[in-house]
């Protein structure tokens, strides 16, 4: 007898189905809105969760969810007012140069399950969230790369032994004065060996003979893509260890950045994250009348450090957190680019047994409240982060020590995400409400089971039984395509489920022309087994090109498309390929199961 399914076909779709339950169910739990509470610096001692606790609970909060995970502390709550009171609380409490408190959305899924998997992203037409357009302050980028060359005209002239100079950079130029012209020339050969990248031009003004210098053209093109770049690449760097979800980081035309943070529900609190992105710079401990002073972050005291910068962050290609081998305390190890090592190089061969300091920047952005009006405040952190004494020769890789084990991590962590190259100033912000959200996806939820619904109770009264498979093929179907999109860490948009949509009316195409196909070879007088298995072998093809042609058509959208087009096509490719499986492979099983391998006299389709 034809049309038996061996064990293994059995045991696949049933082992499908129970992974693809798993992995779809977190998402009819969804979210909780919460308060979450992280360190600025260092984790969370038990002290630290006791005082939220304490001040939770002193606010009338006494039957809240407290979770911590990864190293955050997270209230929830069964409202958004309760948990805006919450945070209100919290924020007031709690000292913000120690504790960041926002609010956030958390799986609402038990704890077994969310071990076993997530749900799926919500974009930000989904889940609401806030839009920035950032514009790159391209002139200080530029202004940034001249000023770099100072410390080696600086060298350069000590070197030849050359008295009475200044060097400086003021109002987009970089100048160097002297007091003769046979000095300027003299020197004016030697910068230029270094300064492949800069136009010079030389003048006299009777007492002093000048070099003025700016960047190439193609210098300053270069320049600028590198700094929308670096941006770009920091930015997502920090967002992401912040702990937000499926950010979305794009450049827009020649110096905009468009960031999306789906989840986030306040603006000030995004712009907290976009505040974070700090610089570093190395720079000697001095005892110069010149000295600038630094307050330590440690014990609060004054360090006079000196004003030539040794190195900074954008200067560091690479960071990690580990143990020193000679005193076994922590250490950041950190690897320098070229230019970086030779001018750490050429400071530490000078310096040895002398102190450094790496100091940490930093500007915070904060909304207080004002006379009942929010007001946003800048604040500018300057503190010296670690101090240690010049071993030895310092080039492309050296550490840092005199940190605890936490603070190494962060230091590392704060250092491989980089620092921006070019200051950013937000030219637009929108704020999507989580209200509307729930709306879109209210609608979009509508939209899919309606369709669902007509497609499943048609081809129940078309196609009788055989409809009825169809239609239980239709729905496993759609619960793949949200197994696969949790499992994949994937983002679903309003466009995705537009895609689901749509692959809910090819996967019941595909069951159309096997059916039909069967019907046809019934019709033709075949037996009704050798009808079944002349049915789905012969609509095969023609279901495999039709499919195949629109997979590529999806992967070329993903491939050339931005935002709303790849979410469409991310769950386009993923419904095509669970709808052959279930349209083909997994009705043909339930089909076997119920009529193969028996002698029938009609067929219910």
């Amino acid at each position: 007898m034809t049309n038996t399914n061996p064990l293994w076909k059995t045991l696949l779709l049933a082992v499908v189905m129970i992974i693809g339950v798993l992995f779809a169910l977190p998402n009819l739990f969804g979210s909780d809105p919460a308060v979450q509470v992280s360190a600025r610096s260092a984790e969370l001692t038990s002290a630290d969760v006791s005082q939220f606790d304490r001040i939770l609970a002193d606010a009338g909060f006494t039957d809240v969810e407290v979770r911590q995970e990864e190293g955050r502390y997270l209230a929830l709550f069964k409202s958004e007012d309760d948990q805006i009171r919450a945070r209100d609380e919290l924020a007031e409490k709690l000292n913000s140069n120690n504790y960041i408190t926002a609010l956030n959305l958390v799986d609402a899924s038990p704890e077994w399950l969310r071990s076993i998997a997530q749900p799926m992203f919500l974009g930000l037409d989904l889940r609401g969230g806030v839009h920035f357009l950032m514009e790159v302050d391209m002139d200080a980028a530029i202004n940034t790369a001249e000023e770099r060359f100072i410390p080696a005209w600086k060298r350069e002239v000590r070197e030849a032994k050359i008295r009475g100079t200044s060097i400086q950079h003021s109002k987009g130029v970089l100048s160097a004065r002297f007091r003769d012209v046979a000095e300027r020339d003299q020197m004016l050969d030697v910068f230029r060996e270094d300064g492949v990248d800069l136009d010079f031009e030389t003048s006299e003004d009777g007492e002093y003979a000048y070099i003025t210098a700016n960047l190439t053209e193609v210098a300053t093109e270069a320049e600028q893509r590198s700094a929308l770049q670096q941006n770009i690449v920091t930015l997502r760097n920090r967002i992401n260890e912040l702990g937000v979800s499926e950010p979305v980081i794009q450049q827009q035309g020649l110096d905009r950045i468009v960031v999306q943070l789906p989840g986030v529900q306040d603006t000030a609190r995004a712009k907290d994250i976009l505040g974070a992105t700090a610089t570093l710079e190395y720079r000697l401990v001095s005892s110069r009348s010149d000295a600038r002073p630094y307050t330590r972050r440690d014990d609060g005291s004054t360090i006079m450090l000196d004003r030539d910068i040794i190195v900074t962050g954008d200067q560091i290609k690479d960071a990690s957190s580990g143990i020193d081998q000679q005193s076994g305390t922590p250490a950041v190890f950190v690897n320098l680019d070229n230019s970086g090592a030779r001018r750490m190089q050429e400071v530490t061969q000078d310096n040895v047994g002398n102190p450094m300091a790496v100091v940490y920047i930093e500007n915070r952005i904060e909304n207080i409240k004002v006379n009942g009006e929010d007001v946003k405040r800048v604040s500018k952190v300057e503190e010296v982060i670690s101090v240690a004494t010049i071993r030895d020769v310092l080039s492309h890789r050296f550490q840092t020590t005199g940190l605890g084990a936490q603070e190494a991590a962060d230091l590392a962590l704060l250092l491989r995400s980089g620092a921006l190259k070019a200051p950013v100033q937000i030219v637009e912000e929108r704020t999507v409400g989580p209200s509307l959200g729930k709306d879109n996806i209210r609608q979009g939820f509508m939209s899919a089971a309606v369709g669902l619904a007509v497609v499943v109770v048609f081809m129940a009264v078309y196609y009788r039984v055989f409809g009825m498979i169809a239609g239980l093929a239709l729905v496993t179907n759609v619960v793949l395509i949200v197994a696969v999109l949790g499992a994949l860490t994937a983002t679903l948009t309003l466009p995705g489920i537009a895609g689901i949509v749509l692959t809910v009316g090819m996967a019941v195409d595909a069951n159309v022309l096997i059916f039909e196909r069967i019907r046809e070879e019934l019709k033709a007088g075949r037996a009704i087994q050798a009808a079944i298995s002349s049915g789905y072998d012969k609509a095969f093809s023609t279901i495999a090109d039709a499919n195949i042609t629109t997979l590529i058509a999806a992967v070329v959208l993903f491939s050339l498309g931005t935002g709303p087009i790849k979410g469409f096509a991310v769950t386009l490719c993923i419904g095509i390929l669970t709808s052959m499986f279930t349209a083909i492979f997994g009705t043909r099983v339930l089909v076997n199961a119920l009529y193969g391998g028996r002698r029938l006299t009609s067929l219910p389709i």
